[in-house]
């Protein structure tokens, strides 16, 4: 999404490039009236941009009173800022640090010319996504990992029951549920919701009740 207000004070053969390059990198281009210049959704993040395409030395003051006021409101926005003269590279770092911004809250990004700011944008928004996205499949292993990990200790636990094996211990996760579960459900309990024998389901009911057996070592 971009800014009505901010498409309106750029010259139309930048927007063009705009529009090409977001194309290109197969974002739709969205004019909407939002506060920031534009954002972007990349893998489920929004990032949000002030674009300061015209770096007007002796008018600095709302630029940083904009920055502060949007940086309440974004959790993730990033400050591009077009300082093509020394003059103007230099006014930007003395009102950096005249207007007490901290470093990384939030991120600014001087470049020399417009385009390179807005490939900037699209380079960071993209880049975020990605990492959002890595998080995603991290959790998603770590997940599966550990619930590969409960299955195993639930499978060493149930086939100590004399007589058990995996088969039988995968009925009973998948009819009853935790160990805990299973060792407070009676025999008819397993025989209904399971295939296991009556002659198993007896010992399944009677194993967690009965100290003589839990603590002994199976014998295979």
């Amino acid at each position: 999404m971009m800014s009505t207000k901010w498409r309106d004070e750029q010259h139309p053969s930048f927007i063009n490039f705009v529009s090409s390059f977001l194309s290109s990198n197969s974002f739709r281009l969205i004019f909407t009236p939002i506060s920031p210049d534009c954002i972007f959704n990349c893998g489920g993040v929004s990032v949000a941009f002030i674009f300061v395409t015209n770096w007007d030395c002796a008018n600095v003051k709302p630029i940083f009173t904009r920055v502060q006021k949007l940086k309440a409101q974004f959790a993730n926005l990033y400050v591009v800022v077009s300082v093509p003269t020394k003059e103007q590279n230099d006014s930007f770092v003395r009102s950096y640090f005249e207007y007490g911004m901290e470093i990384g809250r939030p991120t600014f990004v001087p470049v020399l010319d417009l385009e390179m700011g807005f490939e900037k944008i699209v380079n960071i928004a993209l880049s975020r996504g990605a990492c959002k996205r890595q998080d995603v499949v991290s959790k998603l292993k770590a997940e599966r990992k550990r619930s590969v990990e409960e299955m195993e200790a639930f499978l060493r636990v149930v086939t100590s029951i004399p007589g058990i094996d995996n088969h039988d211990a995968n009925a009973l996760n998948q009819a009853i549920g935790s160990i805990e579960a299973i060792a407070k459900a009676s025999k008819e309990s397993i025989l209904e919701h399971t295939d296991l024998s009556a002659e198993k389901a007896e010992i399944i009911a009677r194993f967690f009740r009965d100290p003589k057996l839990y603590m002994s070592p199976k014998i295979n």
